[in-house]
């Protein structure tokens, strides 16, 4: 799942203010800070960075977007809380046949939407074929194509949906039929894309093939997660509150929680700090340093799977050449950038999967190597970057962001002779820009959506959604193909190998550094942990008023 940074640091103190206000205005009134009404009341207040793109489970663009379709939506199965592994959710257990292409999830009699209607495997096979749809044109379709005739049904290449690998044996059960076998089928459908959709809501608002539609508004929006979309003012806040209708009812202990697009770091940590919020989506990088000597309660930092890395848009010259992309990968000091400019126990980057994950360990690794840098530029018909193009970098500014782009710029004019320009935009405008191909050099960062390589590698396939590289490589997709039909671990995990590879010769992405979430939360936020997806289910969250710190 794309991570998301805030968007341009203008006006900072005056949205700083502007949030501040509705926090007030929305959280307590006269009765204190929002997060002391929120303590009594279980309302929990939550930073989240950006303005989302959409509510609809098929369109969303970044892991901030998630965090709240999590709360609004429930799949098959969902993450646990702890470690990311998948637990029942709609479906209360599932088995597969022996050759592991078939796989029957029985659904929970009780699950319903908030509007009362019964959930059942048709809203699943509608949200599949929906989620397929052409000229629906979802980054995350090529998440399905693990189901049989997926591929070809997005592609236009086969008209009859029928044909898909998922159908309802009755309303209870649901049948899906893989290309292969993919032993990892249940922590997938946590993902968002495999969420039900209620047809008779889409089908009133238009929202079947069309994006943005009025059906995610409130009043109109009908899930089946443990909150209801019941306020969104753009660029405000968003609130959800308790579902009567959901199946585990009981097991919710919040009573609403409200999200803040708070686009600046500086002004969420200051809102955080003014007692207006439970936890942050980050912080500061001037501050990391503070509150780890402080050994502050707040502050507890932790590993997740998630990749900031470049992209390179191969349709615009020179970096159509394999060599200048490489040189610029190479002129890159990783170990520079997580020791100097970040400082917050990132790893530096040389290759696109993050160690350990599910056990793989990628063995190539990009390191700085100037003098290769020099010499592949110079090959490619740029020595000492004399006649070099003037390109440009696309950012979505966080401090973060902006010190990265200062330092790579600093980099490549130090070491190779060449002129990198920068350019910020708005997150959701920097999406776009992106996805049509209107952009050079982009920052961008990637979380795990499940644990298993393939959730990075899946990335660079010339048919995936969110490889907006331009990119495509055939012994790529070959090799990641033939992976992902080799049952035996050992040798999936060697093919893989071979993909990191070819990236790190073709270098479509620069890999810069592996995450650390650096952020804040209050000691009373009980049931929210850290984990290697970073996702944090609300269902089991509570608020103890007793655990405060003093």
């Amino acid at each position: 799942m794309p991570l998301q940074s805030s968007v341009r640091l203008v006006a900072t103190s005056t949205f700083a203010l502007g949030i501040l206000a509705t926090l007030l205005t929305t959280g307590c009134g006269q009765r204190g800070t929002a997060v002391a009404s929120g303590n009594r009341d279980q309302v929990i207040h939550i930073g989240n960075l950006t303005e989302p793109t959409d509510l609809d489970p098929h369109v969303i663009s970044s892991q901030q977007d998630a965090q709240i379709t999590m709360a609004l939506f429930e799949g098959l199965a969902q993450y646990d809380p702890k470690d990311s592994t998948p637990v029942p959710a709609v479906a209360e257990r599932w088995e597969h046949s022996t050759d592991g292409l078939t796989w029957t999830f029985h659904l929970r009699r009780n699950a319903k939407w908030s509007n009362g209607d019964p959930v059942t495997a048709h809203d699943f096979v509608f949200a599949y074929q929906r989620m397929l749809t052409p000229s629906l044109a979802a980054e995350y379709a090529s998440m399905l194509y693990v189901l049989k005739n997926a591929q070809p049904l997005n592609g236009g290449k086969l008209a009859d949906v029928t044909q898909l690998g998922a159908r309802a044996a009755d309303d209870h059960t649901l049948v899906l039929t893989t290309e292969y076998p993919v032993p990892y089928l249940p922590s997938m459908v946590c993902h968002a894309a495999w969420y039900p959709l209620h047809r008779p809501t889409l089908e009133k608002y238009a929202g079947l093939t069309q994006r943005g539609s009025a059906w995610t508004r409130p009043g109109n929006h009908v899930g089946n997660g443990y909150f209801v979309l019941t306020e969104w003012k753009p660029h405000q806040f968003i609130r959800v509150t308790k579902n009567p209708h959901y199946w585990d009812r009981d097991a919710v202990k919040l009573t609403a929680a409200v999200f803040y697009p708070i686009e600046s770091e500086d002004a969420e940590e200051r809102t955080f700090r003014a007692g207006q919020l439970h936890t942050t989506s980050t912080l500061p990088i001037s501050k990391i340093a503070v509150y780890r000597q402080e050994k502050s309660p707040f502050f507890e930092p932790h590993v997740f799977l998630a990749t900031f890395f470049l992209r390179f848009n191969v349709e615009k010259p020179p970096l159509n050449d394999a060599r200048v992309r490489r040189a610029l990968s190479l002129a890159i000091d990783r170990e520079r950038f997580v020791r100097d400019v970040l400082r917050g126990g990132q790893l530096p980057a040389g290759h696109l999967t993050p160690p350990n994950t599910a056990g793989f360990n990628a063995r190539t690794t990009l390191a700085h190597d100037l003098p290769t840098a020099q010499k592949l530029l110079a090959e490619a018909g740029f020595p000492g970057g004399k006649g070099f193009p003037k390109l440009e970098f696309l950012y979505n500014s966080t401090e973060a962001n902006r010190l990265i782009a200062e330092a790579l710029q600093q980099m490549w004019n130090k070491g190779l002779g060449i002129d990198i320009t920068m350019q910020n935009q708005e997150a959701r405008v920097q999406t776009v820009s992106m996805r049509s191909g209107d952009y050079q050099i982009g920052r961008f960062a990637w979380t795990g959506d499940y644990l298993d390589p393939s959730t990075f590698l899946e990335l660079m396939t010339g048919d995936s959604g969110n490889n907006l590289t331009r990119w495509r490589h055939a012994d790529y997709d070959r090799i990641y193909a033939e992976a992902n039909r080799t049952a035996d671990n050992a040798q999936r995990y060697e093919l893989y190998q071979r993909c990191e590879e070819i990236i790190a010769a073709e270098s479509p992405i620069a890999p810069i550094y592996f995450y650390t979430r650096n952020n804040l939360r209050r000691p009373e936020v009980k049931g929210w942990y850290g984990n290697l997806l970073d996702n944090h289910p609300l269902k089991g969250v509570y608020l103890d008023p007793a655990a405060a710190a003093k």
